[in-house]
C-alpha cells in the first residue's frame, strides 16, 4: 500500500455509501471522494443545514457526484432510527462510521449516557445494527469505524461505561476510542461466524494527527481560548491536513483484501503518511472484554441484532 492514493480507489459505480459526520473535515472528504469515484453518497450530518451546504459544496467540486444529506444525531437514538428506517435504499455497500466528538466537558446525550461515549460508540452500533440488514444484502459490504491512536490511553472499564465515578475528558475520549475497536472486532467476530454474512468486513481506521475540527471543539466549550489558540496551532503546524488524514479511512473502506478486524492508519508512528496497518492495544482484540460490551451497548440502546436479522 505504499504511495496509496485517493487515484488508487476503484470504480465504486452502482455503490451506495453511509458517511456519518460528512459536513466537514474527514468526513466531508470520505463523502467527496467516494461520490468522486461513483458511489452514490448519503452525508448523514447532525444539522441539516450543514449538511445541505456540504452537498452544495461537494456538487460544486463534482458535478456529476449524487449525493444527499440526511439528517443524523448520534446523540439521540430517536434520531439514529428515524434515519435508518427512512434510508431509501434496500442495500448498502458501505457505512463509514467516522463523526465524533473528542475531549469534550461532561455532558450527557438526549438519552442520558456520558456524551463520548453515547455519540462515538452507542450511536454508531445503533446505527450499524439498524443498517446491518441493508449491508447483508450487499455483496462483499464493509463496515468501517474510525477510532484514534489515542486509544492507548484506556481500556474501557465495563463497570463505568458512562464515566460518572471520576470523568477525565481525554480518559473518556480514549475508552470511547476502544470501545469502537472493541466494537469492530467483536462485529467481525460475529460476521465470520454467520451463514451468508461472511464476506461482510468489519474493519477499523484512524486518520494519525488530522485537522478535524475536533481538537478545539472541547477549549471552545469551555470558553477557554489559551487552549483553543494552542489547539490551532498545532493544528498549523503539526497536523495533516484532511485529506491526508482522510486516506487511511478511504483505504480501509475501498482497497482490495483488506481483511476483517483489520486497523489502518498512517505509516509513520501512527501519526502522518502513506496508510498502513496500526498498531493497537491487546484489550481491543480482547474476545471476553468484546462479548461484555457488546450486551452493554444492546441493554443501552435496545438495538438487539439477532432480532434484525433473517
Amino acid at each position: 500500500m505504499t504511495g496509496w492514493n485517493t487515484g488508487d480507489i476503484p470504480d465504486l459505480d452502482g455503490r451506495v455509501a453511509v458517511v456519518t459526520g460528512a459536513n466537514g473535515g474527514l468526513g466531508y472528504v470520505i463523502a467527496r471522494e467516494l461520490a468522486r469515484k461513483g458511489a452514490s453518497v448519503v452525508l448523514a450530518c447532525r444539522s441539516a443545514e450543514r449538511g445541505s451546504a456540504a452537498v452544495e459544496r461537494l456538487l460544486g467540486e463534482v458535478p456529476a457526484a449524487a449525493v444527499e444529506p440526511a439528517r443524523l444525531d448520534l446523540g439521540d437514538l430517536a434520531s439514529v432510527r428515524e434515519f435508518a428506517y427512512g434510508l431509501p435504499y434496500e442495500r448498502v455497500d458501505l457505512l463509514v462510521n467516522n463523526a465524533g466528538v473528542m475531549a469534550l466537558p461532561h455532558s450527557t446525550t438526549k438519552d442520558g449516557f456520558e456524551t463520548q461515549f453515547g455519540v462515538n460508540h452507542l450511536g454508531h452500533f445503533a446505527l450499524t445494527g439498524l443498517l446491518l440488514p441493508s449491508l447483508l444484502a450487499a455483496p462483499g459490504a464493509r463496515i468501517v469505524t474510525v477510532s484514534s491512536f489515542l486509544h492507548v490511553l484506556a481500556n474501557v472499564d465495563p463497570r463505568d461505561l458512562n464515566n460518572v465515578r471520576r470523568y477525565g475528558r481525554w480518559t473518556a475520549y480514549a475508552r470511547s476510542k476502544s470501545a469502537n475497536l472493541l466494537f469492530t472486532h467483536e462485529l467481525a467476530r460475529r460476521l465470520a461466524g454467520r451463514e451468508g454474512a461472511s464476506d461482510v468486513r468489519a474493519v477499523a481506521a484512524h486518520p494519525g494527527y488530522a485537522e478535524t475540527g475536533l481538537s478545539t471543539a472541547g477549549p471552545r466549550a469551555e470558553g477557554r481560548r489559551l487552549a483553543e489558540r494552542l489547539a490551532r496551532l498545532g493544528n498549523r503546524v503539526v497536523a495533516q491536513s484532511p485529506e491526508a488524514g482522510a486516506l487511511p479511512v478511504l483505504y480501509a473502506a475501498t482497497a482490495p483484501g483488506v481483511p476483517s478486524d483489520s486497523f489502518t492508519g498512517p505509516s509513520f508512528a501512527m501519526w502522518r503518511g502513506a496508510p498502513a496497518p496500526s498498531w493497537r492495544a491487546s484489550w481491543t482484540t480482547d474476545d471476553a472484554m468484546g462479548e461484555r460490551l457488546w450486551a452493554a451497548s444492546e441493554r443501552l440502546t435496545g438495538v438487539i441484532y439477532e432480532s434484525l436479522l433473517p
